[in-house]
């Protein structure tokens, strides 16, 4: 036996060390990254380290940051989320109309409950259904547009004149001169980071999304973690939807389209594995942060921001090449 089990001792010192180093580089590539992208910007710029400049920046960021942090829970359990602009969308609606009866605070809570209801139906439609989850919620999300268009008759829908000061709550500056709607996404995603670090939760996300049969077997309820999952980007769709509905002052069927592929380009970015079962909240989140920035130094430099999308486009087939190479050299 011992004869046996040497040579698999050695071969697999070189993997793990392979797997160390895939680790370093998927956490310190994107922190290097955005600092010569803040050097750059700061060397060329001169209103790039203005404090009105930073806090705008940290609070464009918000919103993109909250789907990101949604992504990466799905793509690491192995599922993709397409519906987080439209649950944005529907979740905002509610907000505003239920609040209009019932009070601004109520309205709020009301999105964010119809947030997670909204991740809760296309987990289950995606687990249940046994549909790849790219197709299952690219249809559920042209269903949850539709109803939007439904509930509001294609219309804009405001909160009362009265309501329009606390609606915009999450415009105020808050601690430090940050918005309110910056304290919400730092605070939602540290909660959601811890809540995947050092949880049991976050260990079966893991699982689930590394090997969903390896998990199944273990006792694992693979479909339970994937459905949690979609809440938790239904809730982070949510907040970002009131946060777009509070700059706003109103909300609309419309609301960030296209939005739910910024954040999984985020997540991609920032090192989650397309594959699942790898990746980190504040990786997606610093990913955002680099989007955002990107966005940020094209409007400072006075860029046409045509060449943006080529700019994000190229980051994430350089983060998915990556991704790959990483994976080849740890077998």
């Amino acid at each position: 036996m011992t004869v046996d089990t040497a040579p698999e001792t050695a071969s697999a010192a070189p993997a793990g060390r392979a797997l160390r180093r895939g680790g370093r580089m998927r956490d310190y590539g994107i922190l290097v990254a955005l600092l010569a992208i803040v050097v750059a910007l700061s060397l060329s710029t001169s209103t790039f380290l203005s404090t009105s400049n930073l806090v705008n920046l940290l609070d464009q960021c918000s919103v993109v940051g909250l789907l990101a942090a949604g992504a990466t829970v799905c793509i690491m359990s192995g599922v993709f989320d397409l519906t987080a602009s439209a649950s944005l969308a529907l979740s905002a609606i509610v907000g505003v109309q239920v609040g209009r009866s019932f009070g601004v605070f109520t309205g709020f809570a009301a999105a964010i409950a119809a947030g997670a209801l909204l991740g809760l139906v296309t987990g289950t439609i995606v687990v249940r259904s046994g549909v790849n989850s790219f197709i299952a919620t690219l249809a559920t999300s042209i269903i949850y547009r539709g109803l939007a268009v439904v509930v509001t008759a294609g219309s804009i829908v405001y909160p009362l004149a009265t309501q329009q000061e606390d609606f915009g709550m999450l415009t105020w500056p808050s601690l430090f001169g940050l918005t309110s709607a910056t304290v919400v996404f730092v605070v939602v995603v540290a909660a959601i980071g811890v809540l995947i670090s050092s949880t049991t939760f976050g260990r079966r996300v893991y699982a689930v999304g590394g090997n969903a049969e390896a998990a199944r077997l273990s006792g694992i309820r693979v479909g339970q973690i994937q459905v949690a999952a979609y809440v938790v980007s239904g809730v982070c769709s949510a907040l970002a939807g009131l946060i777009l509905a509070s700059r706003a002052g109103s909300a609309q069927s419309s609301m960030a389209t296209g939005m739910e592929l910024s954040a999984i380009a985020a997540a991609v970015i920032g090192g989650t594995s397309i594959l699942g079962g790898e990746g980190a909240i504040w990786r997606g989140v610093v990913g955002a942060l680099l989007l955002t920035l990107i966005g940020n130094g094209f409007n400072l430099l006075g860029w046409d921001t045509i060449y943006q999308q080529v700019v994000q486009g190229c980051l994430i087939l350089l983060a998915v090449a990556v991704d790959r190479y990483l994976r080849k050299k740890s077998r």
